[in-house]
């Protein structure tokens, strides 16, 4: 019973203190304008302390899985290459795995800013210009599009997110399978339709969807998500739901991608239409 004893009288004796000690700091805060600026000063710098200590916290927590997105990013990478390599019997080198592979040419960026809660998000890139960015060049990331660069600063750049009404991406199922328009449900962050799919065509709910490379700003192959129900519409074609791999609410390391021919191929396509 004294242990027991001993400890209620320990904690009686806390508790009285920490009241003691509120209740002067009460009587000084009202007791002049100096002291009030005192006593405010200081809750301010306890607040700013305990706000900057939980954001870090959340910061070294989110690096993990930060890491486990680059790890699969430099897979995948590692796959291209090897797989360029095997085709053309050509090795990479160093520079050409940071700028050009196939084509394209990748720049890395760090998103500033992400809208994620409207009908027109947007995404604000670290990289301008000046570092090789261009307007309609294409926004990726591991898991998958992100969105098309829409206007261009010295510094910094406005990409036009694929979680926007009328943004649509040429994809097909299975890397061998039909190509159709992919576009956001505009629901759910990470719902999107395939479009005008042939009715004839098997599919399987389950299958991967990737980029079809038939549009000049992303590459093929890009894997974008996974199908889901089929719905026959006006008896013609399917709309096929897909869930993305991208998570747009954690976007912050991108890719911007620049296909290097596109100007040649708008130039054929000019000279055959007229």
């Amino acid at each position: 019973m004294s242990g027991g004893g001993n400890i209620i009288r320990i904690v009686l004796n806390a508790a009285v203190f920490i009241f003691l000690e509120v209740a002067a700091l009460v009587m000084l805060q009202h007791n002049g304008e100096m002291q009030n600026i005192w006593i405010s000063r200081g809750t301010h710098a306890v607040q700013g302390a305990v706000w900057g200590g939980m954001e870090s916290v959340r910061d070294y927590f989110s690096l993990r899985k930060q890491n486990d997105i680059l790890a699969e990013e430099n897979a995948r990478l590692r796959n291209v290459i090897r797989e360029y390599r095997d085709l053309t019997g050509k090795a990479v080198n160093e520079d050409s795995v940071k700028n050009v592979i196939g084509g394209f040419r990748y720049i890395s960026a760090t998103a500033v800013k992400v809208s994620n809660n409207k009908q027109h998000n947007y995404l604000i890139l670290d990289k301008g210009y000046e570092d090789g960015i261009e307007k309609l060049s294409g926004v990726i990331s591991g898991q998958g599009v992100l969105g098309i660069i829409d206007a261009v600063g010295k510094n910094y750049s406005y990409a036009r997110s694929f979680r926007n009404t009328g943004m649509t991406v040429s994809a097909r199922i299975r890397k061998d399978g039909p190509v159709g328009e992919l576009i956001w449900d505009g629901i759910s962050s990470n719902g999107a339709i395939l479009r005008e799919i042939p009715l004839h065509i098997t599919m399987h709910e389950g299958d991967t969807v990737f980029t079809s490379g038939f549009s000049s700003i992303f590459p093929a192959d890009i894997p974008l998500g996974i199908t889901g129900e089929a719905t026959a519409v006006n008896g013609s074609a399917y709309d096929v739901k897909v869930t993305l791999f991208s998570d747009f609410s954690a976007v912050r390391y991108v890719t911007v991608v620049n296909n290097m021919n596109d100007k040649e191929i708008e130039e054929l396509e000019a000279a055959n239409e007229n």
